[in-house]
């Protein structure tokens, strides 16, 4: 099985043995139905991708490869034959654990003024957004990398893209973001969100990538 975040199977064990009263003060237990674990193929939550997954005891083998496809598991026989759940259905079993999970990483994208650290006015503007999206999480992770376009020095660039890392981070840092929580990087010119060739002034690539988790 994959990680929780990674929407691999989730697990739940259904079932226990029912007590009932008979005729008298004598109490009759019936007899317990077998252990059963339900498996359950649920998409990625953060690409919506869905995978497989091989479920398996000493009895045989199941393939789930459909989005919420399901297969219940005991030890007294092989699992079920795969079966799809409803979404409602999903909900209502895995609420808890469903609920439990972290929300998924936000990605923004800043940009910069030519040869400046220094935020278009529009990028400046998303920062209260970013903010929510961090205040929204109990410990956020934060990755935020430099980037520049292809004028100039390559390595220049990539202190450049560091100083761009380095200013978004100071500016989330004095509007409360712990900045242990903060992770910071440059690639320069090396990574273009527009490809172009040396020496070409190009605004969608004088950026900053910000990752919150």
């Amino acid at each position: 099985m994959s990680d929780a975040r990674r929407a691999a199977v989730v697990s739940a064990i259904v079932a226990a043995g029912v007590v009932v009263s008979a005729c008298g003060p004598q109490r009759v237990r019936t007899p317990e139905r077998p252990r059963q674990t339900l498996a359950v193929l649920l998409p990625d939550p953060d690409s919506n991708a869905v995978g497989s997954a091989t479920v398996s005891n000493a009895s045989g083998t199941v393939n789930l490869a459909t989005a919420r496809e399901s297969t219940l598991v005991s030890a007294s026989g092989p699992p079920s034959p795969p079966a799809v759940l409803s979404e409602s259905e999903v909900s209502r079993i895995f609420e808890d654990a469903l609920s439990a999970l972290p929300p998924p990483p936000r990605q923004f994208t800043l940009y910069f003024r030519f040869e400046s650290n220094e935020l278009t006015d529009e990028s400046r503007a998303m920062v209260p957004e970013i903010l929510k999206a961090i205040t929204g999480r109990a410990v956020p992770d934060l990755v935020i990398v430099g980037h520049t376009d292809t004028t100039g020095v390559p390595a220049a660039n990539v202190e450049l893209g560091r100083a761009r890392a380095l200013m978004v981070r100071d500016l989330l840092v004095n509007a409360g973001v712990d900045a242990a929580a903060i992770d910071i990087a440059s690639h320069g010119e090396s990574e273009l969100q527009v490809q172009t060739a040396d020496e070409t002034l190009e605004p969608r690539n004088r950026r900053v990538e910000i990752s919150v988790r």
